[in-house]
């Protein structure tokens, strides 16, 4: 019983180290674009079917958004960074010898030839969009690098044709005209994810890009919505807007995934407290059964501190057959890949070591007292014990 208490207190411990390393590793990886000084403009027309926005449209707003002094630069997308949006399809190389190519999930977002300079996106190779793709028979992509390396393993990506099945015996080509090092729309603490942005040009697209982004100058204070919702208003006032800054978003966001690692983090401590109660509980059960034992140990020259030591390295000694057999079963979880890069090997091992310097650690304070009792029993006492 003891085992198996320290056993599920391996595992609880295991578990919420595993979440937050993961999430240490994802926060220290490539973002992919400058979120500071973003602000986004969500623009509610009406139902996107029904009513698309001319070319004329996004001149008017880019133009009008432009005057406003805390303005520095405007792009058109289909959504925001730290947006619960997501486009997603099966991207794949062309037919080859008969054969279809590896298809890839992917996520994707229509911009507009300004999106990589306003968010800051860093080109690793080719180039962005331009008026260059004018009149291409195949829709212009720029993809990141894990896609890359996903699609075209030891490949030049440039230049390189991918489809996207759009419906029933529909297929939509995409010509890569330039790598980005990595996007992750989602956030610090979202795993990376294939990525491709695709050219926007009004009435050509099948949606409307219905989100502005605004880079503003550095130290622009919340007050500016009031002012930038004035300003649409004047472009149009028939419209609404949902104005907020990319910190703001962020924060909800960063929210969105730490809140269930705070309430599994609550839940694992009181758990673990509760084991510790009971360790505590059957170590002075058991070593009160052994007090003739360990009188009689006294009695033939063991010292306190060797009674001490006994009682503590025995705990010790069933804390480690627990966690042998925890680590057994777990390390099941990255051998198989069951949970892909989310327990990744690092991921593992770090929680693996520190899950157990925990279980250690507790096994040694539940076992101290018991210990300490133990060592202070008198020899005399203990064998005339009943």
């Amino acid at each position: 019983m003891l085992s198996l208490e320290i056993l599920i207190a391996f595992a609880i411990v295991f578990g919420v180290a595993a979440f937050g390393i993961r999430y240490a590793q994802l926060y220290r990886m490539p973002l992919g674009f400058a979120s500071a000084d973003l602000w986004s403009v969500t623009l509610n027309v009406g139902d996107e079917q029904q009513t698309r926005l001319e070319q004329a449209v996004y001149d008017n707003l880019r133009r009008g958004l432009a005057e406003l002094p805390e303005v520095r630069d405007v792009a058109f997308v289909s959504f925001g960074p730290y947006s619960s949006s997501t486009i997603s399809t099966d991207l794949r190389r062309p037919a080859k010898d008969g054969s279809k190519g590896k298809s890839v999930k992917t996520e994707m977002l229509d911009t507009d030839d300004d999106a990589a300079r306003v968010l800051g996106l860093k080109l690793v190779e080719g180039r962005w969009f331009s008026a260059l793709d004018n009149g291409n028979a195949d829709r212009t992509a720029v993809i990141n690098r894990r896609l890359a390396e996903a699609m075209f393993p030891g490949e030049r990506a440039v230049g390189q044709r991918i489809e996207a099945n759009e419906g029933p015996g529909v297929t939509r080509g995409y010509r890569v005209v330039g790598v980005v090092d990595a996007y992750r729309p989602k956030g610090e603490l979202s795993s990376p994810v294939n990525f491709a942005f695709t050219r926007f040009e009004a009435g050509k697209n099948d949606r409307d890009a219905r989100t502005i982004v605004l880079r503003v100058a550095p130290g622009t204070e919340r007050a500016f919505e009031k002012r930038l919702n004035a300003r649409l208003k004047l472009i149009h006032n028939d419209w609404t807007y949902g104005i907020s800054p990319l910190s703001a978003e962020r924060g909800t966001m960063l929210k969105s995934y730490v809140t269930p690692l705070v309430v599994v983090g609550i839940i694992a401590a009181f758990m673990l407290v509760m084991v510790a109660f009971g360790l505590f509980g059957a170590l002075w059960q058991n070593t009160t059964q052994r007090i003739p034992e360990i009188g009689l140990r006294r009695a033939i020259g063991a010292s306190a501190t060797q009674i001490y030591r006994q009682i503590v390295l025995e705990q010790f000694l069933l804390s480690s057959v627990a966690i042998a057999l925890g680590l057994a079963l777990l390390v099941q979880l990255p051998l198989t890949g069951v949970l892909g890069e989310s327990l990744n090997w690092m991921v593992f091992l770090a929680a693996a070591g520190l899950s157990m310097a925990a279980i250690y650690l507790l096994s040694l304070l539940c076992a101290l007292y018991p210990g300490w009792r133990a060592s202070r029993l008198s020899p005399s006492d203990a064998l005339h014990y009943e």
